[in-house]
């Protein structure tokens, strides 16, 4: 007897910021990639079905978009992140946080 059949993987690529085409709301929006392998007793083999979509964080309406549409806003998000992981200029910290000064923040008593 052999088992086969598929298996689909879902990953999260970038989180935008965009216009919501289903509620018109400027909101974050998810890119996804969603890949469906075949497996072979139950052991993922090759894929063959690659989708992208986003989905937005307001409402939850998703549209696929084809790759070259994906490629395209995960480099403009690469290059608006320019290698920071929270998107702030290099130098700046939280609001009212000063590293290493005692007194100087208004929040701390």
């Amino acid at each position: 007897m052999i088992i086969f059949g598929t298996r689909g993987y879902l990953y999260q690529l970038a989180l935008l910021t965009m216009v919501c085409g289903w509620c018109g709301n400027p909101a974050a929006h998810t890119l996804r990639k969603r890949v469906t392998k075949f497996t072979l007793f139950f052991v993922p083999l090759f894929p063959f079905s690659t989708k992208f979509a986003t989905q937005c964080t307001f409402c939850g309406g998703e549209q696929q978009i084809p790759k070259e549409q994906a490629e395209q806003l995960l480099a403009q998000h690469a290059a608006s992140q320019d290698g920071n992981p929270f998107g702030q200029a290099q130098g700046q910290g939280q609001p009212g946080y000063a590293p290493g000064g005692q007194g100087q923040n208004p929040y701390q008593h």
